[in-house]
């Protein structure tokens, strides 16, 4: 759950580049717009005249839980049309593009029965019998319930927009390009079942279950992965479970109750906190992350957030290396002045991070993030903290309005040592203990981030 704060990625185990989200969502609103002045004026919908005959709550139920599935972020190119397919997406095997999911009957969905949307969404088998790539989180929404995907079916139907738009051609050069294999991978690894209520448990806790493992796909992106790229546990069960993965260029975080990189220190408020506005005393979203709080979990009741909540809190801590417990240092100050004479990593934090997060690493929760005791900078794996220092983040937007103090961009300012010296700094000082960051390691990150 898209950094310095948690990290996750809306729609696919690989991450999609460039998401360019204020315009997206601009773009979002507008289309809206534009549908409901042609209703006022007397103008034709298409969305308005298709859905005549279906129920208007189903629609609005389905467009619900497409936004709990943020399933605009991965299927909405920058610059181009909701749900419209196009957004590229890098797989170990090559480069491969979202799919054309609007009503349109040549180069959308229009034609799909209901048993054919189904069986994509949840078996990644399209109508003509192909195989979806598992880029599509269908091992996840294999366990949406069958009332939920008849509503998700109406919503796309009849509540978006047609776009005629085709569908792109994958980057992946033959023979890795075949499909079939895929349908071997999905023999071993598709567990096809709805969720499954677990009586033991309260409602609130089946609710958010049901929303992390299924519709949320929370594991696609914070669940490691095997050999064969398949999640290594698909719910609680399995102790790899949301215990954080690398995504290229991001880690995806540790979800499970860790106290150092972990949300062990958190609270279920604190979490709620997290799902609604991206912020809290903890951490602050950045990357993958920011997508699904700005166009996914902050849509959500605060009935579904707090289940959610309820049942990550749930989780045991899932790795045993977790070092001593972190404690906070009673004089973050005093560590940071001691350190300026002679360490370049400190320097550098005075001269461009200092202002925001403070001597001591506290930041100024929300919106300016702690650095002593983040879980992202006790993450063994530091390479969210480097991209984030060179890219920075893109502005998280809380009921439209951008949040005042987005992550800047260093990669012009900063060369890869001085990145590294304070990354070094941060992760082992105010009693932070984490692995140092090489020169190495932030230029391989550069170089993988690069614009084209």
């Amino acid at each position: 759950m898209r950094r310095v704060g948690l990290s996750s990625h809306a729609c696919c185990p690989w991450p999609r580049d460039g998401s360019h989200l204020h315009a997206r969502r601009i773009r979002k609103h507008a289309w809206r717009a534009a549908v409901m002045l042609a209703a006022l004026t007397g103008g034709v919908s298409t969305v308005g005249a298709a859905a005549q005959d279906v129920d208007a709550a189903l629609i609005a139920r389905g467009e619900y839980l497409a936004k709990a599935g943020d399933c605009i972020a991965c299927h909405s190119a920058p610059r181009g049309k909701p749900f419209a397919g196009g957004l590229p997406m890098t797989t170990p095997m090559g480069r491969i593009y979202s799919t054309n999911i609007t009503p349109d009957p040549d180069t959308g969905i229009g034609r799909y029965s209901k048993a054919d949307f189904a069986r994509a969404v949840r078996a990644g088998v399209a109508p003509d019998g192909h195989a979806l790539y598992p880029a599509m989180p269908y091992p996840s929404y294999a366990k949406v319930s069958d009332v939920d995907m008849n509503a998700l079916y109406a919503y796309f139907m009849h509540g978006v927009a047609p776009v005629r738009h085709a569908n792109r051609a994958t980057d992946i050069p033959w023979p890795l390009n075949m499909r079939w294999p895929l349908k071997l991978w999905n023999l071993v690894f598709l567990d096809n079942t709805r969720y499954q209520v677990q009586t033991d448990k309260d409602a609130q806790w089946n609710r958010g279950a049901y929303l992390v493992q299924g519709l949320g796909h929370c594991g696609a992106c914070h669940t490691p992965r095997g050999f064969a790229f398949q999640e290594q546990a698909l719910d609680q069960s399995g102790r790899a479970f949301l215990t954080g993965a690398p995504l290229e260029s991001w880690f995806a975080s540790n979800l499970t109750g860790n106290h150092n990189t972990g949300l062990g220190r958190w609270s279920e408020d604190d979490l709620n906190t997290f799902l609604r506005t991206g912020a809290n005393a903890h951490a602050t979203a950045f990357g993958s992350m920011t997508d699904v709080i700005n166009d996914s979990t902050q849509m959500l009741s605060d009935a579904d957030t707090r289940a959610i909540a309820r049942y990550i809190k749930s989780l045991p801590g899932g790795r045993s290396n977790d070092g001593p417990p972190f404690m906070p240092h009673p004089d973050g100050e005093r560590v940071m002045l001691t350190a300026l004479p002679g360490n370049p990593g400190a320097q550098t934090y005075a001269t461009y991070c200092m202002h925001c997060h403070g001597a001591g690493g506290l930041g100024a929760a929300p919106w300016l993030a702690p650095l002593a005791g983040n879980p992202n900078v006790l993450e063994p794996d530091p390479v969210s903290l480097i991209n984030v220092t060179l890219n920075g983040a893109g502005p998280l937007i809380i009921g439209g309005l951008p949040a005042p103090y987005p992550m800047p961009t260093y990669h012009p300012i900063l060369t890869d040592q001085q990145i590294a010296d304070v990354l070094t700094f941060v992760r082992n000082h105010w009693n932070n203990q984490a692995p140092s960051v090489s020169a190495h390691a932030v230029a391989k990150v550069r170089n993988a981030t690069r614009a084209p």
